[in-house]
């Protein structure tokens, strides 16, 4: 195992982690940190990928026995579990077409450290802006949403394709904005990342399967994987738990704070971010 990717490996696995679930975009995360790493070249992004595996066995492993729940009740047809599976249906399609239809363009133009930091700014003020804003909950629970409030947070989700913007933070906000309480919004999210992100990491990977060599990058894509996989389990638990008592204006601050950081040390000259 070359110890410089394995290094590079562990750090990327814990990021996507730490950042997947909570609204600070891991997309961002891990292209400024590859970005750093000097690990942002094809395969760095195949690698990206592939240690997403790991976010997504998280959170399976934390909502086991609801996923189980489903399964079953779809097979004894019972209408929660299937109006629950419908709605992750519709809310996944909006960003699968849409990214379907755009990727390349988005990836050729917005995978740069300026563009990602710029819109963490525009995502902080806009969750700054919601949780100002006075919430009327009307939705308690994933299984009270209708199909309607599910293409609205479909569509909610599809301002993550922007990276740097947050597939977790556009479904909670856009769920608060929606009536949701911040626990549906948070458990929905986390539901429409296992399509969302299996779906992704799957057409990627069968799109740049040529640059795949197991042989060589088996170790490093499971050390990452590893990584993954137990800080994003920490971060679920931490966020289901810090929102029962808190809001989410603390990750804006957060994002504030970051993007400032990409842009002054980008204009300054202090970093040699890739910006073109």
């Amino acid at each position: 195992m070359d110890l410089l990717l394995a290094a590079k490996a562990l750090i990327l696995g814990i990021v996507e982690g730490l950042t997947e679930f909570l609204p600070i975009s891991s997309t961002g995360h891990l292209i400024l940190v590859g970005d750093l790493l000097n690990f942002n070249d094809d395969k760095g992004k195949l690698f990206e990928l592939v240690i997403q595996v790991g976010a997504i066995l998280a959170v399976c492993w934390e909502y086991r026995r609801r996923i189980r729940d489903t399964f079953s009740g779809l097979f004894r047809k019972e209408k929660v579990a299937q109006n629950f599976t419908l709605n992750l249906i519709i809310a996944f399609l909006p960003a699968a077409i849409l990214g379907f239809l755009f990727s390349k363009y988005i990836k050729a133009v917005l995978f740069k450290p300026i563009p990602v930091a710029t819109a963490f700014i525009v995502g902080a003020l806009v969750i700054i802006w919601a949780e100002k804003r006075q919430h009327t909950i009307r939705i308690n629970a994933v299984d009270e949403l209708s199909k309607f409030d599910a293409l609205k947070l479909g569509f909610a989700q599809a301002f993550a394709l922007i990276p740097g913007t947050s597939r977790s933070g556009a479904t909670i906000i856009g769920g608060l904005l929606f009536g949701l309480s911040r626990q549906a919004a948070t458990e929905f999210s986390f539901f429409l990342a296992i399509p969302t992100l299996v779906a992704a990491s799957a057409y990627d990977l069968y799109k740049h399967r040529d640059l795949l060599d197991l042989a060589a990058d088996a170790p490093h894509f499971v050390l990452g994987m590893i990584a993954a996989f137990f800080s994003a389990l920490l971060a679920i638990k931490a966020l289901l738990h810090y929102i029962s008592q808190h809001d989410f204006l603390i990750f804006a601050w957060y994002r504030l704070v970051f993007g400032a950081i990409v842009l002054i040390t980008a204009y300054s000259g202090i970093v040699q971010w890739s910006i073109n």
